[in-house]
């Protein structure tokens, strides 16, 4: 006789189907988009549901567009689809770029920025960009919406606010102000498919006198949550572009840094390694020799 099955499988043929069947009594579902993630947590560990239910194939969840100023995503959009979205290469670069850098191409194409956001790895690629642009969460269950800002989302790594019967449908976020530009940098153990041991996304203009009127700046994987760094944000804002004023930036982050995630094994590695990709994202955003 062949073992029961660890878990039995539902294709919804729509959002609301999909959360009455997140709703049902009696049973305990996750929800299958790219299923990336899951497939991996599988391999390491035994299910803690008793149902799957594939979402992969809704298109209320394939949304890139944008209304007035706000800029809109699906949660079931893949990576692939936003490095091929000419609306966020136009925007959001620094969005595209980070898609871009996740795995391999099997894993651009099937996983989800919702998978990304929901299962929230402590070295997630897509998080810093979206912290920097201030993303709004937009959850649906039977019992209503909600919506959540991504940074009261998570609460630590692999821990988010999202209940059992709710589903992510949606980020929005305002498209950025004409001509800020934007960088995301990425360091790992190799040059390819990598987990992230640290990232940053930054956004950033200088005005008509050149000095700094708009900066944003989120680095990932060095701390429980990712968040901006307003101390940063401040040294910079309103200054001259400088490698001296940089060099101040790298120094003050490895200090949020240290204050938000204490000191670690992986301190003496991610304090210079911040600092260094702080100065070059700066001297490459404003365009000044290191």
């Amino acid at each position: 006789m062949s073992p029961a099955p660890r878990f039995t499988y539902a294709r919804a043929k729509t959002l609301t189907q999909a959360l009455e069947l997140l709703a049902e009594p009696g049973r305990k579902s996750r929800l299958l988009a790219g299923g990336t993630d899951l497939l991996i947590r599988l391999r390491q560990h035994e299910p803690d549901f008793d149902r799957v239910i594939d979402i992969s194939r809704l298109p209320e969840l394939k949304t890139i567009e944008r209304a007035g100023d706000v800029v809109r995503l699906g949660s079931g959009v893949t990576y692939a689809e936003i490095i091929k979205s000419e609306l966020l290469q136009e925007l959001t670069p620094f969005l595209v770029t980070a898609a871009r850098w996740v795995g391999g191409p099997q894993i651009r194409n099937q996983g989800t920025i919702g998978g990304n956001i929901v299962n929230a790895a402590g070295g997630a690629d897509m998080l810093a960009p979206l912290v920097c642009l201030d993303a709004t969460l937009h959850l649906a269950s039977l019992r209503g919406q909600r919506t959540l800002a991504l940074t009261e989302f998570i609460l630590h790594p692999n821990q988010t606010r999202i209940q059992p019967d709710e589903a992510l449908t949606e980020l929005t976020f305002p498209a950025p102000p004409a001509g800020v530009r934007t960088t995301f940098t990425k360091l790992g153990r190799r040059k390819a498919s990598y987990i992230s041991r640290i990232s940053l996304a930054v956004m950033g203009r200088a005005d008509a006198a050149g000095r700094i009127d708009f900066i944003r700046f989120a680095p990932s994987a060095v701390a429980p949550r990712v968040q901006r760094y307003a101390s940063v944000e401040a040294m910079l804002l309103g200054q001259p572009p400088s490698p001296e004023l940089f060099a101040r930036a790298g120094e003050e982050a490895a200090r949020v840094m240290l204050t938000l995630a204490g000191k670690r094994w992986s301190s003496d590695y991610k304090i210079p390694a911040l600092q260094t990709i702080t100065r070059r994202a700066l001297s490459s955003l404003f365009e000044t020799r290191e």
